[in-house]
């Protein structure tokens, strides 16, 4: 199963342990501001044993990774969606930039942990297609599919690289944040004129 595009589980007992493994793993990592937290203390906190998040997850990498991919695909996805029109790219970046200044502490640790890159990988994984969308409606016709493909990439993991420092920096007001953001990609979009 691809760990980015996770797919809920059928059985409702399947999908609550998760859902409490991975509230837990997020709970500790917030409350702590660092990854070092153990199997051990995650399952006592999800009331589950340890077996359980092993079979589940199979390691605390995993464990972290799905929790921040969760947490993305819950809260952040849907605000991006709900702004997916071009014109609304500033709404759309205020609401990715609330999102994260919101769960600093969680990101901040993950972004560092041992499962950073991984995260950040997945994090691209999510926002690509999105992004991607927004690129056909505003260029489509000016790009090849494959134009259109590589330039949401590049826009995706360099805005995605400009997120990660900030919230690894010490994320603050998430307009100015905006702000600056919308000001490299203005600059970049003047120069595909």
């Amino acid at each position: 199963m691809d760990l980015y595009e996770a797919e809920p589980a059928r059985d409702p007992r399947v999908r609550r342990t998760r859902v409490a493994v991975l509230l837990a793993a997020f709970v500790l990592v917030s409350e702590r501001g660092t990854t070092a937290v153990t199997v051990s203390e995650i399952a006592e906190a999800a009331d589950v044993s340890r077996r359980v998040v092993y079979q589940h997850f199979g390691d605390l990498d995993t464990v972290l990774l799905e929790a921040g991919l969760d947490l993305a695909r819950r809260e952040l996805l849907p605000l991006l969606r709900d702004t997916a029109e071009p014109a609304d790219a500033r709404a759309r970046t205020l609401a990715m930039a609330r999102h994260f200044a919101g769960h600093q502490t969680f990101y901040r640790a993950l972004l560092t942990g041992s499962c950073a890159f991984a995260l950040d990988r997945g994090l691209v994984r999510l926002l690509l297609p999105i992004n991607r969308r927004v690129i056909e409606r505003m260029h489509g016709h000016r790009l090849t599919a494959q134009a259109a493909g590589d330039l949401a990439a590049f826009v995706t993991g360099g805005a995605g690289s400009f997120v990660t420092t900030w919230v690894v920096d010490g994320a603050h007001d998430p307009e100015t944040f905006t702000d600056r953001l919308m000001n490299v990609l203005g600059r970049f979009a003047e120069e595909d004129r």
